[in-house]
């Protein structure tokens, strides 16, 4: 629950939100603003801190032309999801060779665009794929994604879905090679925004024992570890800074494989650009349902199917500042749309000072992450959440 008022300060410099708040003063509600200057310094700080690793950005996280464009010339490789995220890309003139696919669910068609294209790294993680890769994109490198443990603790877990059990990804490994594919490494995923650095530890401790064993019992060489995402985001709950977290996985790594470490791949996404965006929100409505309701319900002219998404199970909580003063009290946060799911905040409820109004914007910080990407085409009839980028 957010239970004091929150302060820019501990999440923007106050040159940073000066000008983001200048440019909202000038926009009409909702939008998310994005500071490519953070976005940046995020990519600076994430070099020094895996100076040994590959980024891949996450094409999904943000896939605006300006921050693309930014991490392009910053020297990103970039991770896409579909064919259309790869048109993106290659469509600012980034080279296929800085491109890898790490969808695990893929049509045949999408595996042959992409070859043709000129991608030649694959993420897999069942039979079915593997076959349709070979038979598409053949002699290409792929990488197996394995389940790991720990992605529970994450606030936006991504297990069950994606990835196989180690068996089997020893026994894929072998297929790809049979087929002709070069089996090339193996990747994870610990969760996104996951904060607890441990769940590194127990992945990249697996990682090492496949390793070995296929070597040992397949007689392949594997080259590469793809790390996944996961890095937080600084939202209402603390995080360590992210060179805790990269001197910690760093350890880990050099304890399971000494210094002879596999090439390493890191797919930053929500870490990259979460906290470079601000969305801006109105107070469309205050109710209560009752006389005696001990608390409010405030509705904004953004929910949940308008770029919050990921509020639900209320599982990544924002923080949220007003500009207004006074005694807080809790209210429940929801959205503008004819639709009961969108409730973003109910059980953990906001407090809010009593004197806010209606027409009062509220500021979601650190909102530059899986917003805009979710945002809903049409749904009852909003359009999807603008995006505004300023250098």
């Amino acid at each position: 629950m957010q239970e004091n008022k929150v302060l820019i300060e501990d999440y923007y410099s106050a040159d940073s939100y000066s000008r983001i708040k200048a440019f909202a003063d000038t926009k009409e509600t909702p939008f998310v603003v994005i500071d490519n200057r953070i976005i940046r310094q995020h990519y600076k700080d994430l070099e020094e801190s895996f100076p040994f690793a590959r980024v891949h950005y996450a094409v999904k996280a943000n896939p605006d032309k300006r921050i693309l464009e930014l991490l392009r010339d910053m020297g990103s490789n970039f991770d896409v999801a579909s064919i259309y995220e790869l048109e993106r890309v290659l469509g600012l003139n980034v080279t296929p060779d800085r491109c890898s696919f790490g969808n695990t669910i893929k049509k045949r068609q999408d595996i042959r665009f992409a070859f043709e294209k000129g991608v030649r790294l694959f993420a897999t993680d069942s039979e079915a794929d593997i076959r349709n890769i070979a038979t598409e994109a053949p002699g290409t490198k792929i990488y197996v994604r394995i389940l790991t443990e720990g992605s529970h603790t994450a606030d936006w877990p991504l297990s069950r879905k994606f990835g196989c059990q180690a068996e089997m990804g020893i026994e894929l490994l072998a297929l790809a090679q049979e087929l002709g594919l070069e089996p090339y490494g193996l990747s994870f995923h610990v969760g996104s925004q996951q904060r607890d650095i441990a769940a590194w530890d127990a992945a990249i401790g697996k990682m090492k024992n496949i390793f070995d064993r296929v070597l040992k019992e397949k007689g392949i060489t594997l080259k590469m570890i793809n790390l996944g995402g996961g890095l937080p985001a600084k939202y209402l709950s603390r995080t360590h800074e992210i060179d805790t977290y990269a001197s910690e996985i760093t350890r880990f790594l050099r304890e399971d494989f000494g210094d002879d470490l596999p090439e390493i791949l890191i797919e930053p996404g929500r870490s990259m650009c979460a906290n470079a965006g601000i969305l801006v929100s109105e107070v469309v409505l205050i109710s209560r349902k009752s006389q005696t309701s001990l608390y409010r319900w405030v509705f904004t002219d953004i929910g949940m199917f308008s770029g919050l998404i990921e509020t639900l199970g209320e599982s990544i909580k924002y923080p949220i500042h007003t500009e207004r003063e006074g005694v807080l009290e809790e209210a429940v946060l929801a959205g503008p749309t004819c639709d009961g799911v969108d409730i973003l905040y109910e059980e953990d409820k906001y407090c809010l000072p009593l004197t806010l109004e209606i027409g009062d914007r509220l500021y979601w910080l650190s909102t530059g992450a899986y917003t805009t990407s979710y945002s809903a085409v049409e749904f009852n009839g909003f359009p999807p959440l603008k995006q505004f980028v300023i250098d």
